[in-house]
């Protein structure tokens, strides 16, 4: 408007540098939004290329996009499903579905199973999956589901939805609806056209807060134009137009869209370093304000962490960084069962018993060298060291203990290598028996050997004899044996781990000839049972210490999971997702701590807006759960950022305010979904984004004071200046349109960009979550924006009263808003003087908005340095000094090159005049220290008003689980359940 406004009049030089600021803005705005969407190329690339189904009685090879509803398909070990499959047969059949479900176990399969119609897909045995993989055994099965339809279909169909674009009519139950009805759908639908064309409903809560600031500076900036018409009657004259114009600009932060950008662009380049890739800019001032992170937490990988001899006690292995390098973890060793040592606390190293090395462990040790030969050959993994290090080939349970044994040196094929083990026969597992056996002859002494793992119930059923006493012979495994056996299970199966056992016997039949087969039944019974191992999926190493510090952060962890229930507690537990003292949880509150995706996923979103909080553990998840988790979050008022790495996360992570993938074993489809992605799967990288995120957060919040202030002061400057009028009664303005466009841009653009890139202050992490409902605008910027705006607002109309006035002779002149004239030669002078202290105040403001309360000389409260720290100060962040020193040299060329002063900024080289633009700096100076100094004093005694009893740090983040702190929150309240997701 500005633009046409001054070309309209005339005004080619105003009218061209304002198409220059549009133009500068468009393109800016153009390269932040370019951004190019592969999500669904990458599901279809999920897709299996081709399938066997039975047709016309043979079996065809078929592409999978050619599979329909009704086909018959075979699968074997190594395929892809193509489709949604209901199993008629299954043998030994397990497939991986950790895309789907998350899970990192294969799913064993069961064609004869049955279940409701509203089982998760984690739990629906009967079914396989489009685009899992199978891992073993063979099956047959029915299509019932293809393409879009399908499980990952629903995956695409979510990331495919962007909402509906008309609000629904409310009807009553009958299923009518009065006409004011529909006139008040259709009015709210236009309304968030309107909302969603003006950016006050879409995007970031910044971007919004933005919006809706740029549609009231437009109305202040109409309003103000108005005024200065009004003030001169209306007059069509060209000087009052442009006044008009000028009067408008500068209450329009032109740089700003510039600024925002170039310092979210910096700070992606910070977060490369930091291991964190940033694919979307405005992902970045998000991170400010998370509030709730759900998140992946574990390694993907299986790990045994326990195991129990009857005779010996219990083996622990300490934290690993790799899952596959048996060098790494501590061996501990405690004489007590495992329902003696319960849940390991991380801050009682005491309860794994005492760290040794392994030669000491197996020092007279019988019992765990035979626990040991039946853990390493009655398994098919492999684990070896390469050149890039340790790696694992096989089942991930049978090489997570395979890892084990080799910690002990009894890796399979040394064994077989060195110790003379040759292999017989072997038996796989079948999911009928649930064991897996093998057949080995020692040749050293001609003696055959059957080792077997299991489920503990089928294993103990098979087992005659047991060890159980220290140094004593196998004795007959009774009732009270396999009693205690079950309950030692029960415990480690408490912690999380997944319970396997082990058992042997010297075979003392026949050996069979080449071709002939063994009795199964024969070989794994009688067994003598050696004892239990226990393995889990682990949480990343850093995974606790980064909970804590979110904790620390005001940010509440959900954990969503496909893991069983049971495993999922406790890997919280473990990490401290959830608390630790139960016995103050309300029994209310307990029941929604851990749920289960089934119970979540049958309440109605009514039914969970009343619970009396958000589970902190959702176990069986399915796709669905995770969105309806997030969107849960949204209605409480949180601000959450989802972390996920499989496609089941992917329309979780679209829909998050902040979507965070796994760069390492993260899918396409998360990472194409995803606002950010971890280059190194480090879940403590997490913080690294959002202390960049609360940097840049409070880095904006500097500059846009820093902005408002100088358009505050600018329009106060020509509202005032409205009263000095020439001869022929028109106002003479203090401040020319194009200075006001060159303090703006020019002037304040690159020390706002050295503010955006200012050092985090050292406390960032340790205070609460900005404001969702403030955002920026807190009230402490809002009184700051107009101090800082009057202030200086009035020593600019001071200066150019003292020249105009107090050492001029008050003459106005006529026309000199126009074009310079001997007449006008005072008011040029007035007028360059008003800029140079306007450009210094800009200058002076941008180093003292580095810390918006200490005092600019003492922003290092310690230092000793009373006298020259200020120096220090203002040398560290050197974008930001040069920017300033460019600031103050610019001023020289505007001032005195001819053509340039008169015609362009329609101002005159001054002299005895920088008397008074260093007397105005001094006072711009103590004014502003003054007011930080008011500032400090009311937040201290602001501080020690809220000073009270300190709680712990688990009492604090979980006091709305408590059974107190629940009460006193006054239950499901949304609005006290928004200000504890924003400050706990």
């Amino acid at each position: 408007m500005a633009m046409g406004v001054s070309f309209g009049i005339g005004s080619y030089i105003e009218g061209g540098v304002i198409s220059a600021v549009i133009i500068l803005n468009i393109v800016v705005g153009f390269m932040q939004e370019f951004n190019a969407e592969k999500t669904m190329d990458s599901l279809r690339s999920l897709s299996s290329p081709t399938a066997v189904a039975i047709r016309s009685g043979n079996a065809e090879t078929v592409p999978t996009a050619e599979i329909v509803p009704g086909d018959m398909v075979e699968l074997k070990t190594g395929d892809t499903v193509p489709a949604d499959i209901r199993l008629l047969e299954a043998v030994n059949f397990e497939t991986d579905e950790a895309l789907l479900t998350g899970e990192s176990l294969p799913v064993q399969k069961d064609a004869e199973a049955t279940f409701d119609p509203d089982t998760g897909p984690g739990d629906r045995l009967n079914v396989a999956f489009s685009s899992s993989t199978i891992t073993k055994g063979r099956a047959r099965g029915i299509v019932f589901a293809t393409g879009m339809k399908t499980e990952i279909g629903s995956i695409a169909a979510a990331l495919r939805a962007t909402g509906k674009k008309y609000r629904p009519v409310k009807r009553k139950p009958d299923g009518s609806a009065g006409a004011h009805r529909y006139a008040e759908a259709w009015g709210l639908t236009a309304g968030d056209f309107v909302g969603h064309f003006l950016g006050v409903n879409v995007g970031t809560p910044l971007q919004r807060k933005l919006s809706k600031l740029a549609i009231l500076l437009f109305g202040v900036a109409v309003v103000c134009a108005i005024i200065v018409l009004a003030a001169n009657r209306f007059s069509n004259n060209s000087e009052v137009i442009i006044y008009a114009v000028a009067t408008g600009l500068s209450m329009i932060p032109a740089c700003l869209v510039v600024v925002l950008t170039i310092t979210m662009a910096a700070g992606t380049k910070r977060m490369v370093q930091r291991h964190v890739i940033v694919r979307k800019l405005d992902s970045l001032e998000a991170l400010g304000a998370v509030t709730d992170k759900t998140g992946t937490l574990t390694q993907g990988k299986m790990v045994a962490k326990r195991a129990w001899l009857p005779s010996r006690g219990t083996y622990s292995v300490g934290t690993s960084t790799d899952p596959f390098d048996p060098t790494q973890g501590d061996l501990s060793y405690s004489g007590s069962p495992p329902v003696a040592l319960g849940v390991k606390n991380e801050e009682d190293g005491d309860q794994e018993g005492d760290v040794m090395p392994y030669e000491e462990l197996l020092k007279d040790n019988s019992p765990l060298q035979d626990y040991l030969n039946v853990a390493s050959l009655a398994n098919l993994a492999n684990v070896h060291k390469s050149g890039d290090g340790w790696k694992g080939r096989g089942d991930p349970t049978e090489v997570a203990i395979q890892v084990f044994v080799s910690r002990f040196n009894c890796n399979r094929e040394r064994l077989i290598r060195e110790e003379s083990w040759g292999q017989v026969a072997e038996f796989p597992f079948d999911s009928d028996v649930k064991k897996m056996s093998v057949m080995f002859e020692n040749r050293a002494t001609g003696k055959t050997w059957v080792f077997t793992k299991g489920a503990v119930e089928r294993i103990i059923d098979s087992c005659r004899l047991v060890t159980w006493d220290v140094g004593s012979e196998p004795t007959d495994m009774n009732a009270e044996h396999r009693d205690q056996v079950l309950k030692n299970m029960e415990a480690l199966a408490a912690q999380g781990l997944r319970v396997l056992a082990l058992a042997s016997k010297i075979y003392q039949g026949e050996k069979m000839a080449s071709g002939e087969e063994y009795d199964r039944n024969v070989i794994e019974s009688d067994l003598t049972f050696h004892g239990l191992i226990g393995l889990y999926d682990p949480p990343r190493v850093e995974t606790a210490g980064a909970v804590k510090e979110c904790h620390q952060a005001g940010i509440a962890v959900h954990m969503l999971t496909g893991d069983h229930p049971g495993t999922a507690k406790a890997i919280a537990a473990q990490v401290g997702i959830i608390p630790s003292n139960t016995q103050a949880i309300a029994k209310d509150v307990a029941d929604t701590i851990v749920m289960t995706a089934g119970s979540f996923d049958k309440l109605s979103d009514e039914d969970i807006d009343r619970l009396p909080a958000l589970p902190l553990v959702i176990a069986r998840c399915s796709p669905n759960t995770k969105v309806r988790m997030v969107e849960a979050l949204h209605r409480r008022g949180a601000f959450a950022a989802m972390t996920g790495d499989g496609v089941n996360d992917s329309p979780s992570l679209k829909r998050a305010d902040v979507g965070i993938a796994m760069g390492q074993a993260g899918s396409d489809v998360a990472k194409d979904a995803s606002d950010i992605v971890l280059t190194d799967d480090n879940f403590a990288s997490i913080l690294n984004a959002i202390e960049e995120g609360r940097r840049m957060f409070d880095n904006i919040q500097k500059f846009v004071l820093h902005l408002l202030s100088e358009n505050i002061a600018q329009a106060c400057t020509l509202l005032i200046g409205l009263a000095f009028k020439d001869t022929s009664g028109l106002s003479v303005f203090p401040l020319a349109p194009v200075e006001i466009l060159w303090v703006i841009m020019i002037t304040s653009g690159m020390p706002d960009m050295g503010l955006g890139v200012e050092r985090a202050a050292p406390d960032i992490m340790a205070r609460p979550p900005q404001s969702l409902k403030t955002g920026i605008f807190t009230k402490e910027i809002r009184v700051d924006i107009l101090v800082y705006g009057f202030w200086m607002a009035a020593l600019c109309l001071s200066a150019f009263s003292l020249v105009l006035f107090g050492f001029g002779d008050g003459d106005l002149g006529v026309g000199c808003n126009d074009s310079y004239s001997d007449r006008c030669d005072t008011v040029f002078r007035a007028r360059a003087t008003t800029f140079v202290c306007l450009t210094w105040f800009a200058l002076f403001l941008a180093w003292e908005m580095v810390n918006m309360r200490r005092s600019f000389f003492r922003m290092q409260p310690g230092s000793q340095k009373y006298l020259t720290q200020w120096m220090y100060d203002v040398w560290e962040n050197q974008f930001l000094f040069w920017a300033v020193i460019a600031g103050f040299v610019t001023i020289f060329p505007t001032l005195y090159i001819p053509v340039i002063n008169h015609v362009v900024f329609k101002h005159e080289g001054i002299s005895w005049e920088w008397g008074i633009v260093f007397v105005e700096a001094t006072l711009f100076f103590a004014g502003v220290e003054a007011w930080k100094w008011a500032k400090r004093i009311y937040f201290r005694r602001q501080a020690r008003k809220g000073l009270g009893k300190v709680a712990d740090l688990e009492s604090k983040v979980f006091e709305k689980y408590m059974a107190e702190g629940f009460e006193a929150s006054g239950g499901a309240d949304p609005e006290k359940k928004m200000d504890v997701d924003k400050s706990c």
